[in-house]
């Protein structure tokens, strides 16, 4: 847990559950809501090719974009809940810049 701590910055073993809490929450929640998103915009698994390979890969790949913004907003969001929005929001920037959109964050 002290390395965890250290690693994190975070001071106590209440914000580690908090923390993780926060990211169970967050990738729960981001699968539930890119469902209906991707139903709005018209793309459900039967706008898609029966065939398998192509037509499940193509579906399950738009839906795995999906995912990514919106798991990004939730994990925001519930840290705000939560009060550990200063670690996410700094999380959230750390990780876009390893993903190469340091640009954007300026």
């Amino acid at each position: 847990m002290n390395k965890l701590k250290k690693r994190w910055g975070i001071s106590s073993n209440w914000q580690i559950l908090i923390i993780l809490t926060v990211f169970a929450l967050t990738g729960s929640s981001s699968l539930v809501v890119a469902n209906p998103i991707l139903e709005f915009i018209g793309l459900t698994r039967t706008s898609f090719s029966s065939e398998f390979l192509w037509g499940g890969l193509s579906y399950h790949s738009l839906r795995l974009l999906m995912v990514f913004p919106v798991y990004q907003v939730l994990l925001v969001a519930y840290g705000w809940i939560f009060g550990q929005f200063e670690f996410f929001w700094q999380f959230e920037k750390n990780m876009l810049s390893r993903m190469g959109f340091a640009k954007i964050l300026k």
